[in-house]
């Protein structure tokens, strides 16, 4: 398929988008590593360059879109064509978890050669976890693994009190 190239464009350069996109906030960290693995191989597939991945997490929506409050926010900064674009957004309307998206034009003619990538197999990694959002740490609803509390039980044997120790202040006291 011949791709129409804008005349704008300066030959050997690519155009600079971030794409933000939601998904529905049930969605599982595995759902998650799907999607962002279909828009990897899009953006690589048709010689685009990822700059940057980054998972946001759940947030609260500004207002309700498909009867959701919540959802889970990834950011993705990548080089490529208005091809690379269209095919992007036509997956976004056929992935079931995907709410709303957004693409933006942040910058034109740019040489892929300029702009490093600070994406790595972490990142990718990073970015396919979603951690628990705070209402849901603060009312005990968020898993231990993203609390920060590798301790599952009542945190009772966390503090030592002893009578000893009661007992010593006051003999200090009668001394003085």
């Amino acid at each position: 398929m011949a791709t129409l190239v804008s005349l704008a464009d300066v030959p050997n350069t690519l155009r600079e988008y971030e794409t933000i996109y939601i998904l529905r906030p049930e969605t599982i960290n595995e759902k998650v590593a799907e999607v962002n693995s279909r828009v990897k191989a899009i953006i690589e597939e048709r010689g685009g360059k990822i700059i940057k991945v980054d998972n946001w997490g759940k947030r609260k929506l500004a207002y309700e879109i498909k009867k959701e409050r919540k959802g889970i926010y990834l950011f993705w900064q990548y080089l490529g064509s208005a091809e690379i674009v269209a095919e992007f957004e036509r997956n976004m309307r056929m992935l079931d978890p995907v709410m709303r998206y957004m693409t933006i034009k942040t910058d034109t003619d740019v040489s892929s050669g300029t702009r490093d990538t600070e994406v790595t197999d972490e990142t990718y990694e990073k970015a396919s976890t979603t951690a628990a959002d705070e209402e849901e740490m603060m009312l005990g609803r968020a898993p231990d693994a993203y609390s920060g509390d590798s301790d599952s039980d009542d945190d009772d044997d966390d503090y030592n009190y002893s009578d000893d120790d009661s007992d010593s202040d006051d003999d200090d006291k009668e001394d003085n």
